[in-house]
């Protein structure tokens, strides 16, 4: 009759389907002893009892059609029963944990609001403690994880070597920051005594960068069927640039004055080929440099 009723007065309602014969092959019958506790409310060892048989069946499904993989066959079950009642916030947060996502910010996402909201380390870590305390969830990832995720976004950050070897290259891959006036005669005349000057090491910066553009590399090597063609040698060009960042004090919104303006040293990859047999084949080429 398409109603949805209790389990508990199903015998009751059966009993107002007059036209029904043979009613009680649909009826539960309570073979006397204590009547039927929910599910839920069991014992563990009672559920596994109720339900193994159900649990035999998922069994011989899950090694027939998902290689004996029961769990996804249960937590795709209970999912499509949750998306059934219209439940999709909790089905939606049980997918993301399933995918390993769980149902917090991931730690890149967490810096950039951190970065974006112009939150200090101690601002964005009482804030972190407030949504974990009220809550009782960890929406956004704590100060360390933000920490190791800005590590992986800086230059320096992958393994790298040159072949062959560059001259006057230092083949040390770790890298920081490093002071960019180092190696310049430095006279007072040409800048001033206070000049900062603060550079990532060229080489890495490019490891770097081409990193950042595996996809956009492995893509164009799938464009020109060169698939299994990974050990290069790879052709990058580059075009150097320089340009004024103005008043960067303003951009900071805190701390001293400062004096100078701000300049950023950068690079574009302009276009990667590959030497293939005789011939050179171009796997990328930027189009607004």
């Amino acid at each position: 009759c398409d109603e949805e009723i209790l389990h508990g007065k199903y015998g009751q309602h059966l009993s107002s389907h007059k036209e029904m014969k043979d009613g009680e092959l649909y009826s539960y019958i309570n073979k006397g002893g204590r009547p039927r506790q929910h599910l839920l409310s069991l014992t563990r060892r009672a559920q596994k009892h109720r339900l193994r048989e159900l649990k035999r069946q998922v069994k011989a499904f899950a090694e027939k059609e998902e290689g004996g993989d029961i769990k996804a066959v249960c937590m795709t079950l209970f999912l499509l029963a949750l998306r059934a009642k219209n439940e999709h916030k909790q089905a939606d947060e049980l997918e993301a944990i399933m995918q390993g996502r769980g149902s917090g910010l991931h730690p890149a996402v967490c810096l950039a609001i951190r970065i974006n909201t112009f939150l200090s380390c101690s601002q964005y870590h009482k804030m972190y403690r407030t949504v974990k305390a009220v809550t009782g969830r960890q929406i956004f990832q704590p100060l360390h994880a933000l920490r190791t995720a800005e590590k992986a976004l800086l230059p320096g950050y992958h393994p790298f070597e040159w072949k062959p070897p560059l001259k006057n290259v230092s083949t040390n891959t770790e890298v920081g920051i490093i002071d960019g006036l180092s190696g310049l005669p430095l006279s007072i005349d040409d800048y001033p005594v206070d000049t900062i000057a603060k550079r990532f090491r060229y080489d890495a910066a490019l490891v770097c960068a081409l990193k950042d553009m595996e996809e956009e590399i492995l893509e164009g090597m799938k464009a020109k069927n060169l698939d299994d063609y990974l050990n290069g040698p790879f052709t990058v060009v580059v075009k150097e640039s320089c340009d004024g960042m103005g008043d960067v004090s303003e951009k900071h919104g805190s701390g001293p004055a400062v004096p100078e303006k701000a300049v950023r040293f950068s690079f574009t990859v302009m276009n990667i080929s590959i030497a293939h047999g005789n011939e050179s084949k171009r796997i990328f080429e930027e189009v607004k440099p």
